[in-house]
């Protein structure tokens, strides 16, 4: 649909010839020359010079009507798909300690690292929540905020692939990560404030217990949901060091309202992240929004071309 964002400009046409009609005429500067006939008749006709004077005296005109109809703003209106928006913040908690290092699970049929697993389903994950505001925390033996909650998942999800292990210390501070989310999630005014808490260990590091984390989530509303990654559990074998306290997690999602998901492998994280998509529908109904698209660049490309002609034609005749 044609619109024009400023048609009160239409009232700008007037006005040359407001100047012509109030302005005292300006005098005559040129003169006549007489030469013999015999010369006179072997100058060519002045029927071109004529058309080029009436072009010359009317292009003025023709560039004043284009560049006011350039500031009229001339535009039509396109329908395009609003922003989706869920009322959701949603904040990934990934464990980076070492033990995300070890070699233990299996991506596209090739032994790969646990890390690895993580990034690409994590991302894939945030990829889909369009409509959520979504940030990333990275925890080992310290936590930090590698992405902001943002409505660009497309740069959470880049964060996520580009984080590396080390950074943050080598330990795992399960509560610390956990905490930090919590923090930044308490100052939100979302209708639904969700935590993903991913580890696969178990809390050896930090000042925060993993209960208070828990009760701390629980007094503020905000669910958290916990992924547990490892091949064996702490209450199975208290030996091996390498091991993932899922009962702690299972506590903390559980005092929270949320869900707790165990993972031994690619497929069961894959199965988990989609899970959270069902439980996490992502978006909601939006009306489209208008887009507009302005044409007042070609009137004004016109004016310019015309004065550039007007200024040349003059040049010719001095």
């Amino acid at each position: 649909m044609w619109s024009l964002a400023a048609p009160w400009a239409f009232a700008l046409l007037p006005l040359p010839f407001l100047a012509v009609w109030l302005l005292p005429p300006r005098g005559a500067t040129g003169g006549a020359l007489r030469i013999p006939p015999s010369i006179a008749a072997s100058l060519p006709a002045d029927g071109g010079s004529r058309t080029h004077e009436s072009l010359r005296a009317i292009l003025p005109w023709l560039i004043w009507c284009a560049l006011v109809f350039a500031l009229t703003g001339p535009r039509i209106a396109i329908e395009s798909p609003a922003l989706p928006a869920s009322g959701r913040d949603l904040v990934l908690a990934l464990d980076f300690s070492g033990s995300m290092e070890k070699t233990d699970f299996d991506l596209d049929g090739k032994p790969a690292k646990r890390i690895d697993v993580v990034k690409k389903t994590a991302a894939g994950f945030v990829r889909r929540r369009a409509g959520d505001r979504v940030g990333l925390v990275v925890f080992a033996e310290k936590a930090y905020f590698a992405a902001a909650p943002t409505f660009d998942v497309e740069a959470v999800a880049r964060a996520i692939e580009e984080a590396k292990i080390g950074i943050s210390g080598k330990s795992t501070a399960i509560s610390d990560g956990l905490g930090l989310a919590l923090k930044r999630l308490a100052q939100s005014d979302a209708a639904s404030r969700v935590v993903i808490l991913l580890s696969d260990g178990v809390n050896n590091g930090g000042s925060v217990k993993p209960a208070d984390a828990a009760a701390l989530a629980r007094q503020l509303g905000i669910k958290v949901h916990t992924i547990a990654m490892g091949k064996r559990d702490l209450e199975t074998d208290r030996t091996d060091p390498d091991v993932v306290d899922s009962a702690a997690l299972r506590i903390i999602a559980e005092a929270s309202g949320g869900e707790a998901f165990r993972v031994k492998a690619a497929a069961d994280l894959d199965a988990v992240a989609r899970s959270i998509d069902a439980m996490e529908a992502s978006a909601i109904d939006v009306p489209t929004a208008l887009v507009f698209r302005d044409f007042w660049i070609w009137p004004a490309l016109a004016a310019l071309a015309a004065s550039l002609f007007l200024l040349a034609s003059r040049r010719q005749l001095a």
